[in-house]
């Protein structure tokens, strides 16, 4: 965000009108100053989401998404912030200002653009070779796999022919430049060699010419295209012995195997999905869709990386990590769990039996057998890995496995935690006291609660602000946010010594100092506080511009007054305990009190 100028923003979100901008993925119906229409986050009969024209901002009040029309574009498109408003920038026409500097950007995205136009235009030759007989080899090995024409063409499958350079003067007479063709990963240049002797023999080695010839030959194809439907590269299968069984384009100026999953463009069609379910191979993957499993992807020929886990986040809520039943892929699965903790992503396990890959269980077990499996939490499955490792019919192996896992249920919520304490319990033979006091916790004597939680998880289940538990000072502070948001009545009626709830007064001090309500909506990190901001700056509470006035001087006098009042008790209270000065200014500080409180019960009645 610190790239984009704050007044280039705000020119962006005033340009990109948000109703029109829901409308493309949203109908929407006029009722009021509001828009209504069924949520696109999530399933609805009833329409509950609600766009507001005039301050540019969307809610649900039913899955209490909402946020300005950057967050839509993020939410909905599942992108970036950055990404999001180079989005809509291209929609609307407007230059980058980050790129207006950069004097070499119009040379690398003519650049980017001619490659994926080519990756493109090898897609779309390695399709169609696979239906002629130069790509029946491939089509016989894709049919031996049990894949339908149906999901061949979904994933865009492809032949690479035998020659050695078919594709390359396929794409020549199409125009590409051979060093185009070079960078994209698709062709392979070996330079010039000069004549030289043998020192050794004596023989005489003529020169030889720079020779170029196809990156992939007699391999089945993959192509591995982005949420956007950019082919960005290629996997190929060899046929036969050759190795490497599966050749990949190496990182060119538009793919980098780090940064994205394949099978990216299917996710993004997806909607509502609660699960991504993420794999090793091409053919698992391709398998699994064809079966009817939903939200597969697969890592490309590394590890799960930071960067592909916050890809998936904004799929799914959960990753199901399902890799193959072999050692290697169960200690993959070890490495993505920590990968997905670390970038805050929720993750469950499936567990293939047999030592089977996902691609070989759904062919044996069909999708009922793959929906029957069990998700195993990450506490779950490391426990289970751990219990491999020692003898549990020793007592100095189920001690060990005791600390191992003690060490793993730290982590854990209270209610999550006891669930595998019994089942430890059993395994172990100690009791649950004991492995309470082994993980450094002692369990609560009977009739006393259990230990604080931590700050954060009070405030994460602190009451909601819009909830009947809230109090009527908390009510008030946010009808004033709510007031003060649709810009007609004068801020400075109220100071930030009225707003108690450090949000709300951040906001004030924002609206203050003139920011719109979607750049407001916008600057919120957290999921559950831009629904609250979203919802409080969504709609004017009255139409009336006195009304409005009338209705934000009747908050202001209510906390006033209860404050006054609190203070003047408080006051009270310490009197008889001060003496000499401090017992005067305290009695003076009283008279005022007492005056400021007559005054709002007087304007009250």
């Amino acid at each position: 965000m610190p790239r984009f100028p704050a007044a280039w923003l705000d020119e962006l979100r005033s340009r990109a009108d948000i109703v029109q901008v829901v409308g493309q993925y949203v109908p929407l119906k006029r009722n009021g100053h509001r828009y209504w229409g069924l949520c696109p986050f999530h399933g609805e009969k009833t329409a509950s989401f609600s766009v507001d024209a005039e301050r540019q901002v969307y809610y649900c009040f039913g899955c209490k998404a909402g946020g300005s029309v950057i967050q839509f574009v993020m939410d909905i498109e599942r992108l970036e912030f950055s990404e999001a408003v180079k989005h809509l920038a291209d929609q609307l026409r407007m230059p980058l200002p980050a790129m207006e500097e950069d004097a070499d950007y119009q040379r690398r995205r003519t650049q980017r653009d001619r490659l994926l136009e080519a990756n493109k235009e090898a897609a779309r030759f390695f399709h169609q070779t696979l239906f002629t007989p130069e790509g029946q080899a491939s089509l016989d090995y894709l049919k031996r796999r049990g894949l339908t024409d149906s999901v061949i063409r979904k994933f865009g499958l492809g032949a690479a022919p035998a020659g050695w350079e078919t594709l390359t003067k396929h794409l020549l007479g199409m125009g590409y430049t051979l060093e185009e063709l070079q960078l994209a990963g698709l062709t392979v240049v070996k330079p010039a060699e000069p004549a030289f002797t043998d020192p050794k023999t004596g023989e005489v080695h003529p020169e030889r010419p720079r020779r170029a010839f196809d990156m992939f030959r007699n391999r089945a194809i993959f192509p591995i295209i982005d949420q956007y439907g950019n082919v960005l590269a290629f996997g190929g299968r060899s046929l036969g012995d050759a190795q490497p069984k599966y050749l990949n384009t190496s990182d060119t100026p538009v793919f980098n195997k780090r940064l994205g999953v394949y099978a990216a463009n299917l996710l993004k069609k997806e909607r509502n999905l609660k699960r991504v379910i993420l794999v090793e191979g091409y053919m698992d993957v391709v398998s699994l869709t064809q079966f009817g499993v939903r939200g597969v992807c697969a890592t490309l020929g590394t590890a799960l990386t930071p960067e592909q886990a916050k890809l998936l986040k904004r799929f799914a809520p959960v990753v199901y990590l399902s890799y193959d039943g072999d050692n290697a892929g169960q200690n993959a699965i070890m490495k993505g769990l920590t990968v997905l903790e670390e970038a805050g992503v929720p993750a469950k396990v499936l567990q293939f039996p047999d030592k089977l890959d996902p691609d070989e269980f759904i062919r044996r077990d069909g999708i009922e057998g793959f929906e029957k499996l069990p998700a195993l939490s990450p506490e779950s499955y490391r426990m289970g890995r751990l219990r491999e490792q020692y003898d549990l019919s020793t007592q100095e192996g189920r001690t060990e496995y005791a600390k191992a896992c003690a060490v793993i249920l730290q982590r854990l919520e209270p209610l999550e935690r006891e669930n595998h304490l019994q089942e430890l319990s059993v395994q172990t033979g100690f009791s649950r006291e004991v492995l309470l006091a082994q993980i450094g916790m002692s369990a609560p004597a009977a009739g006393k609660a259990s230990a604080p939680r931590s700050a954060a998880h009070q405030q994460r289940f602190s009451p909601n602000r819009n909830s009947p538990a809230a109090t009527q000072e908390e009510r008030d502070e946010e009808l004033l946010i709510s007031i003060f948001g649709t810009g007609r009545i004068p801020t400075d009626i109220a100071t930030e010594e009225d707003f108690h709830d450090p949000l709300l007064r951040n906001l004030y001090l924002s609206l203050r100092e003139g920011a719109s309500a979607a750049s407001l909506a916008e600057d919120q990190v957290e999921e559950a506080t831009r629904a609250r901001v979203s919802r409080l700056l969504l709609t004017p509470p009255a139409e009336d511009t006195d009304q409005l006035l009338r209705m934000a001087q009747d908050c202001l006098g209510r906390n006033r007054l209860k404050r006054s009042q609190a203070e003047f008790d408080a006051l009270q209270k310490q009197l008889p305990a001060l003496g000499g000065e401090e017992k005067v200014a305290a009695l003076q500080k009283a008279q005022q009190l007492m005056v400021q409180i007559t005054k709002l019960n007087a304007y009250r009645s």
